[in-house]
């Protein structure tokens, strides 16, 4: 799962008016990731590239007991969300953010093949639609685009503003299933990620900043 992870983040923002801002949501979707790709750069996590281990996806994310455990998801749920009540005493919307973050790991627990954990250690889980590209395919693109339309529905923003970032994901997304392969991790890896999970959240921020003007 890559761009379907932001589709809580739009389905948040399209629910509740006290959500907090789409960047931010943005931000919380993916924070798992971004926690992921930073302990990889100083070797906490690690992965490999092992084309075939499923047919989508070549990473072999072998040794992720942090990020991608489920006590491991809960607990950057729970300080993003503390995070977000420090900064706007909203409870609510600190519980949103916080159910955003935690939705990273049942969306991977569709698509990976076994790797996930519960408390970071065996078994390992992983329902495996990376082996299936006709059901994720379409599943990963009607969630996001399905999530995108909601927001654009409920919250008014720029046309044109979400025409560009509907683009942005389906190109982000086109990288990454039809990408060259990598021959191994590298520092670039890290910073690859980084810079696609940072474009996409600042095209959101700035979609989300014309909501007021449009409704």
């Amino acid at each position: 799962m890559f761009i379907g992870h932001w589709a809580p983040a739009l389905a948040a923002a399209a629910a509740s008016k006290r959500s907090p801002g789409i960047g931010t949501l943005f931000i919380a979707a993916q924070l798992v990731d971004w926690a992921f790709f930073a302990l990889l750069l100083v070797g906490v996590e690690q992965m490999r590239f092992s084309p075939g281990i499923s047919v989508m996806n070549p990473m072999d994310l072998y040794h992720i007991p942090i990020t991608h455990s489920l006590l491991g998801s809960a607990g950057f749920a729970a300080a993003f969300a503390g995070l977000i009540w420090l900064v706007s005493k909203d409870r609510t919307a600190a519980l949103i953010g916080g159910a955003v973050v935690l939705s990273h790991w049942f969306l991977d627990l569709l698509v990976h093949v076994p790797d996930l954990t519960l408390a970071g250690s065996p078994p390992k889980l992983g329902f495996g639609l990376w082996n299936h590209p006709m059901i994720e395919m379409p599943l990963e693109l009607g969630i996001t685009m399905g999530a995108l339309w909601w927001y654009a529905k409920e919250r008014r923003p720029a046309p044109l503003r979400v025409a560009v970032l509907a683009v942005v994901l389906l190109a982000l997304q086109a990288v990454n299933w039809f990408g060259p392969v990598e021959p191994e991790v590298t520092v670039g890896t890290s910073l690859l990620a980084f810079f696609a999970y940072g474009l996409a959240t600042l095209v959101a921020w700035w979609m989300g900043k014309s909501e007021s003007t449009q409704s």
